[in-house]
């Protein structure tokens, strides 16, 4: 998982490249598209499942940019602001494809008393108090390189409930901060932060089990 790609951009670097967009560089597009599209398309799959109709959201996003770039101004990040395109996108196609879920259904859809992993568990930065047994001998980081242990991670995020997914997909996967996951996905920081910790924590009780079992 990177914790870098999803950084905010210098200023200056975004309007440089906001700048040869609008002068019609299909290079620098070209990049654009190549560092951006596989994970627009990563955030579309955690609306919906079928593939074609998240590659269709992300088709919608690039006509989006390329439309919106004389209106970008600056006041984000230009990866937050074609990240919001998308989920913006994603709502206007729910109107014809329930398959899609809004964001503004999301408490009522995800519960609001839902159990977590014992707090106690883990120190006040997240990590584990007392690894599991399979952890001995070895770090977490190593372990987290592992072919077989990082695709059971994934496995584990699509099982997550929509929202969940999403926002631990931009905070842990993407490396967005928790503002930017706010403005990307128009949720509260509240709830982008109940989000989150439901996510790691069913993360966490997951990954504890798969190594124990290992």
């Amino acid at each position: 998982m990177s914790a870098t790609d999803g950084r905010k951009a210098a200023p200056e670097e975004d309007a440089a490249l906001v700048e040869r967009l609008l002068q019609g560089d299909e290079q620098a597009f070209a990049r654009l598209v190549a560092t951006y599209h596989g994970r627009l398309l990563r955030l579309a799959r955690t609306f919906l499942s079928d593939r074609a109709a998240a590659e269709e959201i992300v088709q919608d996003t690039w006509m989006g940019v390329l439309q919106g770039l004389r209106r970008f101004e600056g006041r984000s990040s230009l990866s937050t602001w074609i990240f919001r395109i998308l989920t913006n996108r994603a709502k206007t196609h729910a109107v014809r494809d329930v398959r899609i879920v809004l964001f503004a259904d999301l408490e009522s859809s995800e519960g609001g008393d839902e159990p977590a992993v014992d707090p106690s568990r883990f120190t006040s930065a997240g990590m584990w108090a007392e690894p599991p047994r399979r952890w001995e001998g070895d770090t977490p980081e190593k372990l987290l390189l592992r072919a077989e242990t990082a695709s059971a991670i994934d496995r584990a995020i699509t099982e997550l409930p929509p929202g969940q997914r999403a926002v631990v997909t931009l905070r842990d996967v993407e490396g967005f901060s928790s503002e930017e996951v706010c403005n990307i996905l128009a949720v509260s920081e509240t709830n982008q932060r109940v989000l989150l910790h439901r996510a790691r924590s069913r993360l966490r009780s997951q990954l504890e089990q798969y190594l124990e079992g290992k």
